[in-house]
């Protein structure tokens, strides 16, 4: 059951609700504009074993993240229009406005793939036969975290995955680490959402707080008031993403 923080705020579990089934492909929508964010979405996307519907994105950037969950192969392929690539977990992947793409899973186990739309269409994604578009994917997509460098900001460090360094000038993706103990609240301005990669915390929203922990799906309206709290002996980190694009050093405390 979602849970809603102060200034609207939302925190849900990756899972809730009942998802679109398409094929090998199942979708869970937790933020959307339906879900009350303005111009960003937050979709957990299970492609199971073998290959799945070619999916043509809308006019927005969509960003995925591929999930260290479950899968052991730990490598899938992803397709973007008629070009393939190999993607392991824990990578970042850039989809311009128009492109199909669709994954083959090896198997043996579902595939988990976290994806944001900036601006959302809050409409269900369209399926194509074939690739409307075979334009050529020339340029550099797919960025593996274990690539990027840490970046320290007071006693945590972030890596940024997708930026315009990789065509996105409207969206900024990266992962987060957060030690144990609560830092001082502050807000951005940009919408965003997280998604908890592990540890367990506290998502607080002015005076309001509720637990999270893997899977927490976090959205946090532009200017809310906020801080993520690690309730736990070792490191949280969280997936995030924000429109519009920036650092995600940049923050203003109260």
């Amino acid at each position: 059951m979602a849970v809603i923080l102060e200034g609207g705020c939302r925190v849900s579990g990756m899972r809730e609700g009942e998802p679109f089934t398409k094929g090998t492909l199942r979708i869970w929508k937790q933020i959307g504009r339906s879900t009350g964010a303005q111009a960003i979405s937050l979709r957990v996307m299970e492609f199971a074993p073998g290959l799945s519907p070619a999916i043509r994105n809308d006019l927005c950037d969509e960003i995925l993240f591929v999930l260290d969950d479950r899968n052991s192969s730990g490598r899938v392929k992803l397709f973007i229009n008629q070009c393939s690539f190999e993607v392991g977990v824990d990578s970042g992947v850039y989809i311009r406005p128009g492109e199909t793409f669709a994954f083959h899973n090896p198997g043996p186990e579902p595939v988990t793939i976290i994806s944001s739309r900036c601006p959302d269409p809050d409409r269900e994604p369209e399926f194509v036969e074939t690739p409307r578009s075979a334009t050529p994917v020339n340029e550099p997509r797919i960025v593996s975290l274990a690539d990027r460098p840490a970046q320290p900001t007071a006693d945590r460090w972030y890596r940024v995955l997708v930026d315009d360094g990789v065509g996105s000038k409207q969206v900024t993706q990266f992962v987060g680490s957060i030690p144990p103990g609560r830092a001082p609240d502050h807000f951005h301005q940009y919408e965003e959402v997280l998604f908890i990669l592990k540890g367990q915390g506290r998502m607080w929203a002015g005076e309001s707080n509720t637990p999270i922990g893997p899977g927490s799906c976090i959205y946090l309206p532009n200017a809310q008031i906020h801080c993520v709290e690690n309730i736990g002996a070792s490191e949280l980190r969280l997936l995030g993403v924000f429109y519009p694009a920036g650092s995600p050093s940049v923050r203003y405390d109260v």
